[in-house]
C-alpha cells in the first residue's frame, strides 16, 4: 500500500521549489552548464526577459549558492557567471528533466 505524503512547509521539495522556482532559473542553470558566461551573453540567450528580471534571477541563484558571480576589475569591467559546486550537483537533475521533457512533451 502506498504511503500518503503530507505537505509540509519545511519539506525538502518545498525548499527546492523556492530555490529554482523562478521563470528563468532552470534555463539559466542549463545555459551555464558548459562554461562561465558574461551577462551580455546570458541576456542575448534570453531575449524574452528584461534586464532587471534576468538580474533578479541571477542574484537569487547567487544568494542560493547555485551560481557564482565574478567581477573582473579591468577596463572596461565585466562580470561572469558560473555554476558553483552546488549548482554543478544539480546538473544531473537538469539533465533528467531535459530528457523527460524530450520523451514526454514533444
Amino acid at each position: 500500500m502506498e504511503e500518503k505524503k503530507d505537505y509540509v512547509v519545511n519539506c525538502a521539495l518545498n525548499k527546492v521549489q523556492k530555490v529554482i522556482g523562478g521563470k528563468w532559473k532552470l534555463l539559466i542553470l542549463w545555459y551555464l552548464l558548459d562554461r562561465p558566461k558574461r551577462f551580455g551573453e546570458i541576456k542575448r540567450a534570453f531575449p524574452d526577459t528584461t534586464q532587471s528580471m534576468l538580474t533578479k534571477q541571477l542574484r537569487e541563484l547567487e544568494e542560493d549558492n547555485l551560481v557564482h558571480r565574478e567581477v573582473f576589475k579591468e577596463v572596461p569591467p565585466h562580470v561572469e557567471y558560473s555554476l558553483t559546486n552546488l549548482g554543478k550537483g544539480f546538473v544531473p537533475i537538469l539533465e533528467s528533466m531535459n530528457e523527460w521533457g524530450q520523451l514526454n512533451l514533444n
